[in-house]
C-alpha cells in the first residue's frame, strides 16, 4: 500500500484538513470528527482499492484501512495534512459536541428517558388494555366491563397502576434528569414529588372548573399562594416534561454552585436545604406559570390555525403534535376539546382527537419499522413494545425510547402525521367524546365518521411504516444498532468490509500472524464448559467458545474459507499462516436447515479479519430450543504446540481470543487431515 497516496486521497475525499475537527485511529479504522458531512465523497472512498469500506457511527466518519496500515496512513495525514490528532476518547467527546443545538437537546432528552422507559412501556400497554376493557361500542353496545361486571374492578386496578408512571412522571424525570445534569438524584426526585403533591390541584382537572371547585371545597384551602406580591396558582404538573426538566437543571446548577463554596458539615447540612428552597420557589413562581402559560398559547394558537387555515392547519397541527407530546403540553388540549364536544350541535365535535390519533399511530408505525429492521436486541424490544403501545394511543415509550433516540423515525412520523392531518381536515372528522387516540379511538368518533376515520388511520400507518422501512434500509441503516454511545462499530465495520469481499488481498504480514480474534460479541468461556462433550473434551482440537450476545459471526483471521455449509451453521477457515479453524455456530443447529442463518461467504472465498461469515438471528435460534454457544477450535492442532488463551469474560468482535503456539521443531508442522475430517463429520 502507498500510505502517502492513501492519506492524500482520504484528505481530499473528506473535504480537506479544514473539514476535520479531530482525528484518531484504532486497530483498523481512521476515526474522523468532521465539520460538514456534505463535503465527503463517500463513493470515491469506497471505490479506493486500498480501503475496505466506510461507515458513520458515534458521530464519527470511520474509514477502514486495515491493521498494520492504518497507523501509517494516519501518521501521513498528521505529517502532511496538518490534521489535529486526538485520542479515541477525545474524538468521542468531540463527536458528542457536534450537531446543532436541536440534535443535542434531543439526545439529552433521550438520555433522560431511556432509564425510565420500562415504567412508561408497562404503563402504556396497561392503558391500552384498560381502553379495550372499558371502550363503549368496541365489542357491541356495551363495554366488556359492563357486560361482565366482575371485570370492572380488574380494569380499575389496571387503570390505577398504568396511570401511576404518567401521573407521577415528574418524580421519575426529576430523578433521571438530575442524574444527567450532575445533581443529587434524590433531591431531583423530591422536587418532582413536590410538583405532583396532593396539596395541588391535579393538572388533569385544571381545565374543568367544576372539578377544580370540588377539590378546593374538599381541601378547604385557597387555590392560590401569595408569594413576593404575586398570586401563584396551586396547580400540579402531572404528566408534564418541560417544567420538570427545567427544574432538574436549575436544581443541579444551584447544588453544584453551593458545593464549590461550602465544605464539611456546612456543605452537608446547608447545600440540600438551600438547593431545595431556591429551586422550589423558582419552580412554582417562575417555571411553572411560564410553561402553563405557554401551553395555553399553544392550545389557542392551534385552535385558531386549524379553524382558519383548513387543510394547511390540519397539516401543521399533525406535524407539531408529537413534539408537543415531548414537552407534555398536550395535557392542556382538553381545555379546548371539552367545550367543542359540549357544543357539538354547532361545532360538530373536536378536531384535536382525530389529528392526535394520526400522530400517535404514525409514531407507532415508524417504531414498528425499526423493530423489523434493527438487529440490536435492546432496540428491537423497545421498538416492538413501544410501537404497539403507540398504536393504542400511548406514544411516550415509542417516542422517547426509539424515535427520538434515532431522530429520523421521529421526523418521518411527524411528516406522516401531517399528511393524516390534511385528510382529517378535508373529511372534517370530529369526535363526540374523549378517548384513546389510537386504533380503538374510532369508538369516540361521530358514527358517520367512523369508516373514514379508520381509513385515514390505516393510510397514515402505511405511509409512515413504508417511509421508515425504506429509510432504515438505506441511509438510516447505520443508526439501527441503538444509542450512539452503544453503536456496535464492529458489526458496522464487518458490513462495510463485506462490500469489498471480491477485491480481498491478504496482507503480507498475515503469513506470520498466529493470533485468533473473537468472531462474535458476547462472553468468552473455556471450551471445557461447552455441554457438547465432543468439543469440551478437545476431540476436535483446542480452542475457546463464545456465548453470543448479538450481531454477525465474522472471520477471526486473515485467510481462506475451506468449508462453508449451505445451512450456515459451520465454517472451516485456514489462516494465511496455516492455522485451520472450525467455527460451529451453536449446538445441533444443523437441524434448523439454514433457518435463522444468512451466510455471507462460500468455500474458496478469501476473507480479512472482521469480514462477516454469517448473520444469525440469535434470539430465534434460542427460541427454537437450540444452544447458541459457539466453539472456535484449531482443527489442525497436531502441527502446533497448543494455544494461549486470553481469558474468559465479556468480549467484543475483534478482541484477542487466543494465540496458536508454533512448535520449535518445524518437522512436526506437516498437516494431517484426520482432525479436519472429524471436524467436518461432527459439523
Amino acid at each position: 500500500m502507498d500510505h502517502a497516496r492513501v492519506a492524500k486521497d482520504v484528505l481530499t475525499y473528506v473535504g480537506g484538513a479544514d473539514n476535520i475537527n479531530a482525528a484518531a485511529h484504532c486497530a483498523t479504522r481512521l476515526r474522523l470528527v468532521l465539520n460538514d458531512m456534505d463535503k465527503v465523497d463517500q463513493k470515491a472512498l469506497d471505490k479506493d482499492p486500498d480501503l475496505k469500506g466506510t461507515f458513520i457511527a458515534g458521530g464519527m466518519f470511520q474509514i477502514i484501512v486495515g491493521p498494520g496500515d492504518v497507523d501509517l496512513v494516519f501518521s501521513e495525514m498528521i505529517r502532511t495534512g496538518g490534521v489535529k490528532e486526538v485520542s479515541k476518547d477525545e474524538a468521542k467527546e468531540q463527536a458528542a459536541k457536534g450537531g446543532n443545538p436541536l440534535s443535542r437537546f434531543i439526545k439529552t432528552i433521550a438520555d433522560i428517558f431511556v432509564p425510565i422507559l420500562p415504567a412508561l412501556i408497562a404503563g402504556g400497554l396497561m392503558m391500552a388494555l384498560n381502553n379495550v376493557l372499558t371502550a363503549q361500542g368496541l365489542f357491541g353496545d356495551q363495554a366488556l366491563t359492563e357486560r361482565w361486571g366482575w371485570l370492572k374492578d380488574y380494569a380499575a386496578l389496571i387503570n390505577m397502576i398504568s396511570a401511576s408512571a404518567f401521573a407521577f412522571l415528574p418524580v421519575l424525570v426529576g430523578y433521571s434528569a438530575t442524574k444527567r445534569f450532575g445533581g443529587n438524584v434524590y433531591l431531583g426526585a423530591a422536587m418532582g414529588a413536590a410538583m405532583v403533591s396532593t396539596s395541588l390541584l391535579s393538572a388533569y382537572s385544571m381545565s374543568d372548573p367544576e372539578a377544580a371547585a370540588k377539590f378546593w371545597e374538599y381541601t378547604g384551602e385557597s387555590s392560590t399562594w401569595s408569594l413576593f406580591g404575586l398570586e401563584v396558582a396551586k396547580i400540579g404538573y402531572q404528566a408534564m416534561v418541560i417544567p420538570v426538566l427545567c427544574v432538574a437543571w436549575i436544581l443541579s446548577v444551584v447544588e453544584k454552585w453551593l458545593h464549590k463554596r461550602l465544605s464539611g458539615t456546612a456543605d452537608f447540612l446547608l447545600t440540600p436545604l438551600f438547593t431545595m428552597l431556591v429551586t422550589g420557589f423558582l419552580t412554582f413562581i417562575v417555571v411553572g406559570p411560564l410553561t402553563r402559560e405557554l401551553s395555553i398559547w399553544i392550545t389557542d394558537g392551534l385552535d385558531w390555525l386549524y379553524n382558519t387555515a383548513g387543510p394547511v392547519g390540519g397539516f401543521l397541527f399533525g406535524i407539531v403534535y408529537s413534539p408537543i407530546v415531548v414537552t407534555g403540553l398536550h395535557q392542556s388540549f382538553p381545555a379546548v376539546e371539552l367545550p367543542l364536544i359540549a357544543d357539538k350541535a354547532s361545532t360538530g365535535g373536536s378536531f384535536i382527537f382525530p389529528i392526535a390519533s394520526m400522530a400517535n399511530v404514525a409514531q407507532g408505525a415508524v417504531a414498528l419499522a425499526v423493530f423489523l429492521k434493527t438487529r440490536d436486541a435492546k432496540m428491537k424490544g423497545l421498538a416492538g413494545a413501544g410501537g404497539v403501545s403507540a398504536l393504542f394511543g400511548i406514544t411516550e415509550p415509542a417516542i422517547f425510547g426509539v424515535n427520538l433516540r434515532l431522530r429520523w423515525p421521529f421526523f418521518i412520523g411527524m411528516g406522516a402525521a401531517g399528511i393524516g392531518g390534511i385528510l382529517v381536515s378535508l373529511l372534517d372528522l370530529r369526535t363526540h367524546s374523549l378517548g384513546a387516540a389510537g386504533m380503538v379511538g374510532f369508538v369516540s368518533m361521530r358514527t358517520t365518521d367512523i369508516p373514514k376515520y379508520l381509513a385515514v388511520e390505516v393510510f397514515t400507518i402505511i405511509i409512515a411504516f413504508a417511509a421508515a422501512y425504506a429509510y432504515a434500509s438505506t441511509r438510516g441503516k447505520a443508526s439501527l444498532a441503538g444509542d450512539d454511545v452503544d453503536v456496535d462499530e464492529a458489526a458496522l465495520e464487518a458490513e462495510a468490509m463485506a462490500e469489498h469481499a471480491e477485491t480481498v488481498e491478504l496482507p503480507a504480514e498475515a503469513a506470520e500472524d498466529f493470533s485468533v480474534t473473537a468472531p462474535i460479541q458476547g462472553r468468552a468461556i473455556p471450551l471445557s464448559e461447552v455441554e457438547d462433550q465432543t468439543f469440551a473434551s478437545g476431540m476436535l482440537g483446542p480452542g475457546m467458545a463464545i456465548a453470543p450476545a448479538e450481531g454477525p459471526v465474522v472471520s477471526p483471521v486473515d485467510g481462506e474459507v475451506l468449508v462453508a455449509f449451505p445451512t450456515g451453521h459451520a465454517y472451516g477457515l485456514r489462516s494465511a499462516s496455516g492455522v485451520e479453524l472450525l467455527i460451529h455456530v451453536g449446538m445441533d443447529t444443523v437441524q434448523l436447515e439454514g433457518k435463522h442463518f444468512s451466510p455471507k461467504v462460500k468455500a474458496g472465498d478469501k476473507v480479512l479479519r472482521g469480514m462477516p461469515l454469517v448473520d444469525v438471528d440469535w434470539a430465534a435460534v434460542g427460541a427454537a430450543g437450540y444452544q447458541t454457544v459457539t466453539p472456535i477450535v484449531v482443527s489442525n492442532a497436531q502441527g502446533y504446540e497448543g494455544i494461549e488463551e486470553h481469558g474468559a469474560g465479556t468480549i467484543h468482535r475483534g478482541d484477542a481470543l487466543f494465540d496458536v503456539v508454533r512448535k520449535d521443531d518445524d518437522s512436526g508442522a506437516d498437516k494431517t487431515d484426520a482432525q479436519a475430517d472429524a471436524a467436518q463429520a461432527k459439523a
